[in-house]
């Protein structure tokens, strides 16, 4: 074999240097660059959300929300986005079972709504409420006041309006994917959710005149009802009527006498609460004024929870306790 010249070899090696070198040198500008362009992106993406004549505007996902509710904290677990959350409160029943695992992670602040020192003393950087009760100053505390400690509140849109429709809620879901930057996610469950109501509208008898309903939340002296919340509008997708739906708020205190002037041939029941759904049957079968209505007469309940009855991922459950209700009692 023929040999190479020392200086050759020198040469060479040095060549070979200088090309490794270089070649190092533009791999590590090309991965500071892919970096720097990640941040850049990731910096500049601003989600502005109108919620309640507010603007919400956020330049990074939060890290440490709380829940208010459980239709919220449901729609949060369905969206997987426990590993975000650093608290909930105030739940009316047992969480769905496909959500157990993902709910035992997340502390529970408070059986109802917690204080503000509590709500706090977990550093939340979102507020996410169901009802407006959940913003008072005897509670965590208003939306101006959140804002000043720094956190973003959020009050899922469609439990304040008057008449929300499925739209209105799946726009709340849409909300929350945006500023958790889940969008897809969103998409997905709300596709799902419109097949299953799509589905129970196939079993719904439109023949004869809509079933008069009436819901009994609670109240001894006065009952307290549905108007046109969301509740009635599932009632009406089902092909019933809402007998006090002239009302134009959510909830509405009415009295004995219109119920009995309303004859409602149905009475849905609201599952929630220290009063148990057979005290409440007990009491409407045995108040003297309702004695002649024909739901009582004929004891035609349905039950439903409030948490199914609630602006949430629940609908199509509600919708169909309401169809098996109306139609197959």
């Amino acid at each position: 074999m023929k040999k190479k010249h020392p200086l050759l070899l020198v040469l060479t090696l040095f060549s070979m240097l200088l090309i490794v070198g270089c070649s190092s040198a533009n791999e590590t500008v090309g991965e500071d660059h892919k970096q720097i362009g990640s941040e850049h992106i990731e910096g500049s993406t601003i989600v502005e959300i109108e919620n309640n004549g507010n603007v919400l505007t956020f330049t990074e996902v939060p890290e440490r929300a709380v829940t208010l509710n459980q239709h919220v904290t449901e729609v949060m677990l369905a969206l997987g986005l426990e590993d975000h959350m650093v608290g909930m409160a105030y739940l009316d029943d047992e969480i769905l079972p496909r959500f157990q695992e993902a709910y035992q992670q997340i502390p529970i602040l408070a059986d109802q709504y917690p204080s503000q020192e509590v709500f706090l003393s977990v550093e939340a950087d979102f507020a996410y409420a169901g009802w407006e009760s959940a913003f008072r100053e005897d509670s965590i505390g208003t939306v101006e006041q959140l804002n000043e400690f720094g956190v973003h509140a959020y009050l899922h849109e469609s439990s304040r309006i008057v008449g929300p429709t499925f739209e209105d809620v799946y726009e709340d879901i849409r909300n929350i994917g945006r500023i958790f930057r889940v969008e897809d996610r969103a998409d997905t469950l709300i596709a799902e959710m419109d097949e299953e109501i799509n589905q129970l509208r196939e079993r719904i008898d439109e023949e004869g005149e809509p079933l008069r309903v009436f819901v009994y939340d609670s109240g001894e002296q006065a009952p307290f009802t549905s108007a046109r919340n969301f509740l009635n509008t599932l009632i009406e997708v089902a092909g019933a009527k809402n007998i006090f739906n002239d009302v134009e708020k959510n909830w509405a205190e009415v009295s004995w006498e219109e119920v009995v002037d309303r004859d409602p041939e149905v009475i849905v029941i609201v599952d929630y609460g220290e009063t148990t759904v057979d005290q409440k049957r007990e009491h409407l079968l045995h108040h003297p004024a309702l004695k002649d209505v024909t739901a009582i007469k004929n004891e035609h309940f349905i039950i439903i929870p409030l948490s199914a009855a609630a602006e949430g991922i629940r609908a199509p459950a509600a919708l169909e306790l309401l169809v098996d209700g109306l139609y197959n009692n």
